[in-house]
């Protein structure tokens, strides 16, 4: 596993063998991050990081710059190991919480400016993840969610849809919460 950019950058982290999580490709991580770039200023946000895996994302987001990441991880062998590359890193922007994601969703009592999700791809309940992030405001106005999944899921009849980013086989769905907003102004 290797941090793309930040202050962090370059560093490579060795995955522990038989590792269960899928990690997002540095190829689509790079991407997403490019895209990114345009649209945050990384200082200035809070990010969630759910069905964190090997943290990738999250360590990603600290050494961007974030002043807070949230780290949601059930199994308890990835988060031992996202804890671990928070303590060698000393990254005390990051939060990791061991907890089923769907759980921490209802209970969570904050807002994010940038919410990252993602579940496996055959997750069975992968489709109602977006309804679950407005259902429980947990995206700030204008905030930006974007969910990691296969080409079998569409999201684009999603009110909150803003765009779909292909990188082989790894998709990324955004919404932004400001998006339906906007359009009943016009209305």
């Amino acid at each position: 596993m290797r941090i793309i950019g930040g202050k962090y950058k370059s560093r490579r982290f060795q995955l522990p063998k038989n590792f269960t999580a899928r990690p997002t490709t540095d190829f689509a991580r790079e991407s997403l991050f490019n895209i990114l770039n345009n649209k945050v200023d990384w200082e200035e946000i809070t990010a969630l990081d759910l069905f964190s895996g090997t943290g990738s994302i999250a360590i990603e987001l600290v050494s961007r710059g974030c002043n807070q990441v949230v780290s949601v991880e059930s199994s308890a062998k990835n988060h031992a190991f996202i804890q671990k590359l928070k303590e060698k890193l000393d990254a005390n922007e990051l939060m990791t919480i061991k907890a089923d994601v769907f759980t921490f969703i209802k209970s969570c009592k904050q807002s994010f400016d940038l919410i990252f999700a993602d579940p496996p791809y055959d997750l069975k309940d992968l489709d109602i993840i977006p309804e679950k992030i407005f259902k429980y405001d947990l995206l700030k106005q204008d905030g930006i969610f974007i969910i990691e999944h296969s080409k079998k899921n569409n999201f684009s009849d999603h009110p909150f849809f803003t765009e779909e980013r292909k990188y082989g086989n790894v998709h990324f769905s955004f919404f932004k919460k400001s998006n339906i907003l906007n359009s009943s102004i016009i209305l």
